[in-house]
């Protein structure tokens, strides 16, 4: 034991003489670390707010009765089955609007609400006057309070100019949602006599009326944990999205670590000769080099840890925005610190220190003690270890071309993106050897050929910090074709979608007849187009059923991915449904066939005519004529208008409108300002996305910072016989500055067509099985120019501190290298 303890003492010892070899090894294991560990307390966190909400929504381990087929619960229907003798609840749920900002408001009955439900602190409170006896109470999240801008017993205005009941901050609600007596709740919701779910008590007794008998088919009974568990199917794969570019920036990271550590290895092989020739043995050795891997991990794990604390701090707006605005799912605002993701940082970072010393500790392990002391034992072992390369290299592409073809899941496209970029990290150093190759036999003048020769001589010590600016630029080049890719597909595919002038809704079904009625006396407006929707389920997916006027507006303006020649008449006459891209490829729907829809009358088998992108919605979607809808769906609200309009009347409607029926309308926008919240939510969805892609590139800045340093010192050793033959410092200098240039304008040059085929991995296969829809595949060569440009420019920062370092070497310096034993 003593043994080991010394012989570790004497390796640490390395790093005060080494302290900017160690730094790049603490700092690449640091980010490595911390990317990982912020992404999976991002996911963590996301999927403690799901719990906390589904433990709300579902009625904890209870079960609720929900309509059959969309659509609202009659209060009738609920006084008729507490009769019968069954033990149900009422709630009822809506969202409402407070300064623009949605939030989910829920009503219930605190009297007959089971115990194992818990609303904030409510559950289990004996006096409930306070709560259901005027004014009430609005039960709500510490955080909501801060989203509102109000404080603990103040009351709030909803847009419409109703009044909330005073707020109560309660620490176990989920944030974003509003709880109240479910009698305030219809008030404020406009929807009297209506529920969402009744919450079932407990089972009915074997006396008790069959739910048939009671409700006939109206009601199905939803088992406990089915929302959580269609929000978890929804939001599975933005979290897997995440998790594998978090994986891809922590592996860049472990580049700096692998490369690091190789080099440590390299300088202490004349001490690792040293101390096997005083007597250590091989199993002391590697104990003391394990457990320095673990004292570095250690350290460094714990400052990534807390770096990645505040990344995902710093990352938590956008994802919760983005889950919020995709899929309705709430996440808190504040991140907590998780024992979970705290261990999981910890043992990547042990792991990753492990993996990325593993190759250099063996490799250094299996020379001889004699081979030890030469100067370029760790090269010749590099250079045997690279004729497998080529091999390889094929190998992960193939391997990556029977995931695309055979492949039917998100995982199978994350492999083909993996095989790619293996295939090619694996292919890089081969190909620029191949090419300082070509330049060393085309060079005549004796400089010239050292050069390309001295270039290829330090690949194997730069090919790692390349390898990792290569996979930066590469993502950098694919999620940006990506991202502005979408960006134009979903402007132009808004601009279809968002034909009318002015969308508003009113605050009930009356409302929406007054509205109507007085609209269709304006000369101004040309068309009044109402549209309603429910919510059916379709083989146990969640999907959503708009039903739009068939007028000239649709015909002509909305996107069509195929069609039938007569799609729009069937659609008119109510034979024809218009399916969502996903949900036609989730189902394997074709068009012509029928699609067996449940609705409030039976099951209802519309033929499917068309075929529609519909990019930001995880649910399938059908569309269907708004007459069809309220015959098969009589309780779906008829409350959402589009109008067509003159563009220069836009404004003078919308104030008109305004003051004639005030809080009649919930809310009113004209068309840019749809447009603005919509291009606000692509923009949140992609920033955590274009950050990640952002740190991968720094992070690829520091490994080749990194490897530069550390190879200072050998440098002066491999340039001194140069100098000594009369080539300038400034000179060697140059050629230094030239080398990394070139080597980085190289890689640039590989990484152009890796990103394009990233970028078509993410919008024909990823994309596909995420999300389920297909993006086209757009060029950017402005884009290229800038990733080049940005490729030198990281080239040139991370050589800037090493050449001038090399550049004010003094004669006597080099002079030096030939006294010392080489």
């Amino acid at each position: 034991m003593k043994q080991v303890y010394w012989t570790l003492i004497t390796l640490l010892s390395h790093w005060r003489r080494r302290p900017a070899n160690f730094a790049a090894l603490f700092v690449g294991l640091a980010i490595a670390t911390a990317l990982w560990s912020g992404v999976q307390a991002l996911n963590e966190h996301a999927r403690k707010s799901y719990d906390r909400a589904a433990s709300v929504f579902g009625g904890g381990d209870a079960q609720s009765l929900v309509p059959a087929s969309g659509g609202a619960i009659s209060q009738d229907l609920f006084v008729k089955l507490r009769l019968a003798g069954w033990k149900v609840s009422p709630a009822l749920e809506g969202t409402i609007l407070i300064r623009g900002m949605p939030f989910l408001l829920i009503g219930i009955e605190p009297l007959t609400l089971p115990r194992s439900v818990q609303y904030g602190d409510l559950a289990g409170d004996r006096d409930f006057s306070a709560f259901s006896a005027p004014p009430g109470q609005t039960i709500a999240a510490p955080e909501t309070l801060r989203d509102i801008g109000a404080a603990a017993g103040a009351s709030v205005t909803i847009d419409g100019g109703k009044a909330l009941p005073p707020i109560r901050s309660s620490g176990g609600t989920p944030p974003g949602l509003l709880v109240v007596d479910i009698g305030m709740a219809q008030a404020l919701l406009d929807r009297p006599g209506q529920l969402s779910r009744l919450i079932l008590q407990q089972q009915p007794d074997v006396e008790t009326p069959s739910l048939a008998t009671v409700a006939g088919g109206a009601l199905r009974l939803r088992p406990p944990g089915e929302e959580e568990a269609d929000l978890r199917r929804l939001t599975g794969s933005f979290h897997l999205n995440l998790t594998a570019f978090g994986l891809l920036c922590c592996l860049v990271g472990l580049f700096i670590v692998h490369a690091a550590y190789g080099l440590a290895f390299e300088q202490r092989l004349a001490m690792v000769r040293t101390m096997r020739a005083v007597g250590v043995s091989s199993c002391a050795l590697v104990a003391a080099m394990f457990g320095e891997l673990a004292l570095l991990a250690l350290a460094a794990g714990s400052a990534g840890v807390a770096a990645g604390y505040g990344l995902a701090s710093a990352l938590l707006p956008n994802v919760a925005a983005s889950l919020d605005a995709l899929y309705g799912g709430q996440v808190s605002g504040r991140l907590t610190l998780d024992g979970r993701w705290l261990l999981s940082g910890l043992g990547i970072a042990l792991l990753g220190a492990l993996v990325a010393a593993a190759g250099g500790l063996w490799k250094a392990l299996r020379l001889p003690v004699l081979v030890a002391s030469q100067p370029f034992a760790w090269r010749k072992a590099q250079q045997r270890f690279m004729r497998c390369r080529a091999l390889l290299a094929l190998l992960a592409f193939a391997a990556s071309l029977a995931a695309y073809l055979w492949g039917q899941s998100l995982y199978s496209g994350f492999a083909v993106i993996a095989g790619l970029l293996l295939g090619a990290a694996l292919l890089l150093p081969i190909l620029l050897a191949g090419a300082l190759r070509l330049g060393e036999t085309r060079a005549s003048a004796p400089l010239a050929q050292w050069f390309w020769a001295d270039s290829r001589q330090q690949l194997p010590r730069l090919s790692l910090a390349l390898t990792a600016l290569l996979l930066a630029l590469a993502t950098n080049v694919g999620i940006g074709g990506m991202v502005e890719g979408f960006r134009q597909t979903f402007t132009h595919w808004l601009d279809g979608r968002l034909v009318e002038e002015v969308y508003f809704e009113a605050a009930g079904a009356a409302e929406a007849r007054r509205i109507e009625s007085w609209l269709s006396t304006r000369p101004d407006v040309s068309a009044v187009l109402p549209t309603a929707r429910t919510t059916v389920r379709l083989a146990g997916w969640p999907t959503q059923v708009v039903g739009m006027t068939s007028h000239e507006t649709s015909r002509s303006h909305f996107p069509m991915l195929a069609q039938l020649a007569d799609s729009w008449d069937e659609v008119k006459r109510g034979d024809g449904v218009l399916v969502s891209e996903q949900l036609a490829r989730r189902l394997d729907l074709a068009l012509g066939s029928e699609l067996a829809i449940p609705t409030a009358g039976g099951i209802w088998r519309p033929t499917i005519v068309g075929v529609f992108p519909d990019y930001g919605n995880p649910k399938g979607q059908l569309r269907i004529d708004i007459d069809a809808l309220t015959r098969r769906w009589p309780d779906a609200p008829r409350v959402t208008f589009g109008l067509r309009v003159a563009p220069d009347a836009v404004s003078r409607l919308i104030v008109a409108m305004q003051s004639q029926f005030g809080t009649q309308i919930v809310r009113i926008a004209d068309q840019a300002a749809i447009k603005k919240i919509s291009t606000r939510i692509f923009e949140h969805t992609f920033a955590v996305t274009a950050a990640l892609s952002t740190l991968t590139l720094v992070v690829s800045a520091i490994a080749l910072l990194a490897s530069l340093t550390t190879l200072g010192d050998i440098r002066l050793a491999q340039v001194a016989p140069v100098w000594a033959a009369g080539v300038p410092r400034r000179r060697l200098a140059q050629l230094e500055f030239l080398r990394i240039l070139l080597l980085t304008a190289s890689t640039a040059v590989v990484s152009l067509p890796l990103g394009l085929a990233l970028a078509w991995c993410l919008v024909a296969v990823v994309n596909v099985q995420a999300f389920g829809w297909r993006l086209p595949f757009y060029f950017f060569p402005g884009q290229w120019l800038e990733i080049l440009a940005l490729a030198l420019l990281t080239a040139t920062i991370a050589a800037m501190a090493p050449i001038i370092r090399f550049a004010r070497t003094t004669p006597a310096e080099l002079a030096r290298v030939f006294a010392n034993e080489r």
